[in-house]
């Protein structure tokens, strides 16, 4: 259970794992997660905010941006252990409560053996365990972060209920799985609705960015924007 963790700007830290990353964000208020990684993970991810001089209660949010396993798998024990309030879009919060299960992905045929491949390195990953959502997020919302306002934005399309999240003031986009890098900025990979998920590509890559944080891939940092609205016009509307 081997996370990789590496400094992205002065507030922002972010954590590899097998499968997936996870990011910290700390403010003046304390400490907020933005997705948990694999199931299983909450203990060696404590340990690595500990280095960064986070304590468990420090952690005031967990913001999921999808139920995937590799986004939320380790949600419900961060929880537990941190007692932070757990936020994710309406439109995933059942999947992520374990109400039902999530919609599987409608592949285009270049995707079937890349997720074959990916799936069976995650054959012995333990399921991931149903978690509360204290709060559904919707386009618009907002959350305050110490000095940053995070502005949730939609991007249906990976999966219902997919969000980004934008930190207005210094110019900070999550994206989720929605865009992904490798090594060029790209649109996700098994996304539910395809249609759906350009669309919320381009919203995004329309907004003043000066770092980018994909679900996959390194972040961009400096100058992210325009990066995003080449990768924008790569890709037809």
């Amino acid at each position: 259970m081997k996370i990789t963790t590496t400094q992205v700007t002065p507030d922002i830290w972010m954590f590899t794992f097998a499968a997936g990353q996870s990011y910290a964000v700390r403010s003046r208020d304390g400490w907020s997660l933005v997705d948990t990684g694999l199931p299983g993970h909450a203990e060696p991810l404590l340990d690595e905010l500990a280095r960064l001089g986070a304590r468990p209660q420090d952690v005031r949010d967990i913001v999921l941006t999808h139920f995937h396993m590799d986004h939320a798998g380790s949600a419900a024990d961060l929880a537990a252990a941190t007692g932070a309030r757990v936020l994710a879009g309406a439109g995933d919060a059942p999947f992520i409560r374990g109400e039902r299960p999530g919609p599987p992905p409608v592949l285009e045929d270049w995707e079937v053996p890349l997720y074959e491949s990916v799936h069976a390195n995650l054959r012995d990953v333990p399921p991931v365990p149903p978690c509360p959502v204290d709060r559904e997020l919707t386009d618009g919302d907002t959350l305050q972060w110490g000095e940053e306002t995070v502005r949730v934005i939609a991007v249906p399309g990976h999966t219902p209920g997919s969000i980004a999240l934008h930190l207005t003031p210094s110019r900070v986009l999550f994206t989720g799985d929605t865009i992904a890098r490798h090594p060029d900025v790209m649109l996700g990979v098994f996304n539910t609705d395809r249609r759906q998920a350009v669309a919320s590509f381009h919203r995004q890559c329309a907004l003043d960015v000066q770092t980018a944080c994909f679900g996959h891939g390194a972040p961009l940092t400096g100058n992210a924007g325009p990066a995003l609205r080449a990768a924008a016009e790569r890709l037809p509307a």
